[in-house]
């Protein structure tokens, strides 16, 4: 855990864009965002996908596999964020399915 303890990327983060998503989309079953602990685990929810991560750390980046619901179908998948400029940039991708680049904010 001394990772994430190092890690810049603990906390609250609001979802504010998305390349193939509009911001309607984003925000369709409440405040798009994602949270990051430092016990390995996290949370992603927008449009109607809730998820949990579970995460590894660098001090300015993390990647994590992630299962969850979308429109109340079992999805999984893998990503990564990496801070840039006081924003995170997140590659997030479904399991043989769509790939997408959200960019986050700190909440």
């Amino acid at each position: 855990m001394s990772a994430a303890r190092s890690c810049r990327l603990i906390g609250c983060w609001r979802l504010v864009e998305a390349d193939i998503w509009d911001k309607k989309y984003l925000n369709l079953c409440g405040p798009a965002k994602l949270k990051i602990g430092g016990d390995g685990r996290g949370e992603i929810a927008f449009g109607a996908l809730q998820a949990t991560l579970r995460i590894d750390y660098a001090k300015q980046s993390i990647w994590f596999d992630w299962e969850g619901f979308d429109e109340m179908d079992q999805v999984d998948g893998t990503g990564s964020a990496h801070l840039e400029h006081g924003s995170l940039e997140i590659e997030f991708a479904f399991s043989g399915g769509d790939e997408a680049v959200l960019k986050a904010v700190k909440a």
